[in-house]
């Protein structure tokens, strides 16, 4: 089915799509923009959004949305599978300083990242530069004091090695959470906050859930990772910022948390989690 979903009833306490992607569109679909997406998201409760930049073109307009809207902030970073590609073309190292040049030259980038590990898109061959990447990542992180944001796809246990040897930064988050209930208790072990998308609704998912269950009050964050993961019931379109409120809904239902207190807490959290309020 084409078209935009229908919105959603309005939440009854603002929220933040802590991860979306405002630049990238589906197919041939063409991009909303970004004033509307952000009017949209609005009229439903979700009042601030992180805009990510996975590679540096995606960095630099993640920057450029940032400064020219204040519900904005950006996260910049290479992708795990960005990175691989980069080094076989040799040029890695430079776009490493540009990604570190940008998160420190702007104070409207409370993040780097995504970055981190994916077993999916990348084979054995790409996985030495793929965490080097993430490592140097988690070190451009703790020295410019930035949330570092963790994109782990099928790599649990290496996304925990790495931050066990480098050390974790003040402030991380584990971005779409896709583990079970013990790896979410090693990640919050470790100081991490939990961000839930839309997979958390779907049909399969009970793990997933299971794993939300056990998460603190205090440690949970929504988000999109727009235009992908879109929530039931219209999994399989087009994802965007203001249909936050139904993963926030099942997240209540499947915590037993009263609504108006989950989006409040999710509110206070993000700020937090990314380096105060914007």
């Amino acid at each position: 089915m084409s078209g935009r979903p229908e919105a959603p009833e309005p939440l009854p306490h603002p929220v933040v799509d802590n991860h979306c992607h405002l630049d990238v569109t589906r197919g041939d679909e063409e991009a909303v923009p970004v004033e509307r997406a952000l009017a949209d998201a609005a009229a439903v409760g979700v009042t601030r959004i992180v805009q990510i930049g996975c590679d540096l073109p995606g960095a630099r307009w993640a920057v450029e949305q940032a400064g020219a809207h204040a519900a904005v902030v950006a996260g910049v970073a290479l992708h795990p599978n960005e990175a691989p590609l980069l080094a076989a073309q040799g040029r890695l190292e430079e776009a490493l300083a540009e990604i570190e040049a940008l998160a420190a030259a702007h104070d409207d980038v409370r993040a780097v990242g995504e970055t981190g590990m994916d077993a999916f898109r990348t084979g054995e061959e790409g996985r030495a530069a793929q965490e080097e990447s993430f490592r140097r990542h988690v070190d451009i992180a703790k020295r410019l004091d930035r949330t570092l944001v963790i994109h782990d796809r099928d790599t649990h246990d290496e996304v925990l090695a790495v931050i066990d040897s480098e050390g974790a930064p003040e402030r991380w988050v584990m971005h779409c959470f896709s583990g079970d209930a013990d790896f979410a208790r090693a990640c919050l072990d470790r100081g991490a906050h939990l961000s839930f998308a839309g997979t958390v609704t779907f049909s399969n998912a009970g793990t997933l859930r299971e794993a939300l269950a056990v998460v603190p009050r205090d440690r949970l964050l929504v988000e999109t990772d727009a235009p992908y993961l879109t929530p039931t019931p219209y999994r399989g379109r087009t994802n965007a910022s203001y249909l936050v409120p139904l993963t926030v809904r099942a997240m209540a239902e499947v915590r037993g948390d009263d609504l108006g207190e989950l989006c409040a807490a999710i509110d206070a959290n993000t700020s937090a989690a990314f380096g105060g309020a914007w």
